[in-house]
């Protein structure tokens, strides 16, 4: 048995089951793998011989994943009520799919016991030692997850104990106790698992879900209560409102409490390794996401850049670069002098001393933001504006004579967008014509095809986001209109702003800052 703190991830599993989430076998090997990077102990696979994906993936698994930090571990239920542990087949597939360690879900209130097993509470304690035991005797693992722990534990504590017990006596490895409604305060859960501890003896592991945004909190409660086995997903990842957060819960346990759970280098690839999973579920990454978030060390108050200036751990709880991440200045009409100071040094532009400039600067960036322009979310923008305005001029890649886009709509026919770009580029004037499913599809094809004559690097440039803002509302559609476009290189992305009553107007704004930002970083020289 292992003694070790256990860090246990079932994201592929719990996490998986997210409204929205749709992983395949290959989806799930990938993200074993970056798991394994991370440092956990344990990945939850799934739920072998339940569905054919996750008996694939254990099958799979014994030979493509070599894991060198973490132990795969198979979940499935305690046997059915009237049936010998030995002659169930669910149970069978569980020691099929030849993982090394097994985790059950046991039911530990009453109520479920009943109505949803249909069974007897004395028949499910029976269920719990039946199958720990069976388990144990073919040399497997075996981890008990108390499904409605908590709820159980307020309506009958007898029984709950009873049921954590049974588990522990039969040789589960680990008890982990389940809010599997996400319903409990930190103090009930830190007050359950003690008394749970000083009861029964068990190692005890933790389970949360966020109902009452209380997972990560909770969590922490159940391991200074004694627990150490913390289960969680990658980012947070769940039914409803989702599990405890891994990564929030590891980075707390070792940064804030001293506890030594993964080698440091692993926890400096946190950041990494959240948006890899994210890019592999196609969910997006949640920019406010505590410790590995975008925004999670990013500062607009002008207050604070003064104060981050002086020290940068004055606004910020621990050094970001412990996680991988990054501080971040946002630039804004909430920014002062130092803000501008501080988001200019991000781009090799030291304005320290130089009053003017830093006026000049700021006095520009208030100026657009009070006509509907936003910085903070399109440092690409930004870092245009500032060479622009200190006369370091980004490189005119082309002279923009004119564009139009039509609208060619027939019936019971999709409608048709051409673009028309004219330009002068490379000493040659240019006019290239496209076509898209929509006005800025067509000016993006146009676009590039008038340029890719003089500047072929373009073809590796690739619009990836798209957001529009209505600023005034009530003015209808004749409203201001706010474009954000997110454009990438393969290896990065940037963002570019435009604004304009025009909603085509705006996006051919954003579109060529984000093709100027992108040969400009790739050190296209304008020709």
């Amino acid at each position: 048995m292992s003694t070790g703190f256990h860090v246990y991830d079932t994201t592929l599993r719990d996490g998986a089951q997210q409204e929205g989430i749709n992983v395949s076998v290959a989806d799930k090997l990938a993200i074993s793998r970056l798991l394994d990077e991370l440092g956990v102990t344990h990945i939850e696979g799934g739920w072998p011989g339940a569905n054919p994906n996750d008996t694939e993936f254990f099958a799979r698994a014994r030979d493509e994943l070599d894991l060198r930090n973490a132990t795969l571990a198979a979940f499935g239920a305690t046997r059915r009520a009237g049936v010998d542990a030995a002659s169930d087949p669910q149970v069978q597939a569980l020691l099929d799919s030849g993982a090394e360690v097994i985790t059950l879900v046991a039911k530990m209130h009453p109520g479920h016991v009943e109505r949803a097993l249909r069974t007897s509470v004395a028949e499910n304690l029976e269920m719990i030692r039946d199958t720990v035991a069976h388990l144990r005797s073919h040399g497997r693992t075996v981890m008990v997850d108390g499904e409605h722990f908590f709820d159980g534990y307020l309506l009958d504590r007898d029984y709950a104990l009873a049921c954590v017990t049974a588990a522990h006596e039969s040789g589960a490895e680990v008890v982990a106790v389940c809010d599997t409604n996400g319903g409990m305060l930190p103090g009930q859960v830190r007050a359950a698992v003690a008394d749970v501890i000083a009861v029964t003896g068990a190692r005890l592991g933790i389970h949360c879900h966020n109902d009452t945004g209380c997972a990560v909190a909770n969590s922490m409660a159940a391991v200074e209560a004694g627990a150490d086995h913390v289960q969680g997903t990658i980012n947070a990842y769940g039914e409803r409102t989702g599990n405890a957060d891994l990564i929030t819960v590891v980075a707390n346990l070792q940064l804030k409490l001293g506890m030594d759970l993964v080698e440091p280098y692993r926890l400096q690839d946190a950041t990494r390794i959240a948006h890899a999973v994210s890019e592999v579920t196609n969910f997006p990454p949640f920019s406010r996401q505590p410790y590995v978030g975008s925004g999670a060390f990013a500062h607009k108050a002008g207050l604070h850049a003064s104060a981050i200036k002086v020290d940068p751990d004055l606004y910020q709880h621990i050094d970001p670069k412990s996680v991988g991440n990054d501080m971040r200045m946002l630039v804004s009409d909430m920014a002062g002098r130092a803000t501008v100071e501080l988001k200019s040094r991000e781009f090799g532009v030291d304005l320290a001393g130089d009053d003017a400039a830093l006026s000049r600067v700021l006095a520009k960036v208030k100026q657009l933001e009070r006509q509907g322009y936003t910085f903070d979310a399109a440092d690409a923008s930004f870092e245009l504006l500032l060479r622009r305005e200190l006369d370091e001029e980004a490189p005119v890649y082309a002279e923009v004579e004119s564009w139009r886009v039509m609208i060619d709509a027939r019936g019971g026919e999709n409608a048709l967008s051409e673009a028309t770009v004219k330009a002068v580029a490379g000493g040659q004037r240019i006019v290239a014509t496209g076509e898209g499913n929509g006005p800025v599809n067509a000016l993006d094809h146009g676009l590039r095809q008038a340029l890719s004559v003089v500047y072929p690097e373009i073809e590796g440039l690739e619009l990836i986001d798209y957001k529009v803002r209505i600023l005034d509302a009530a003015h209808g559609t004749d409203a201001t209109t706010r474009v954000l476009i997110e454009t990438s290189d393969a290896h990065t992305s940037w963002t570019t702003v435009g604004v304009a009553d025009n909603i085509v107007e705006a996006s051919w704004e954003a579109l060529l800052d984000g093709v100027t930002y992108g040969l400009m970083r790739a050190g296209v020289p304008a020709r």
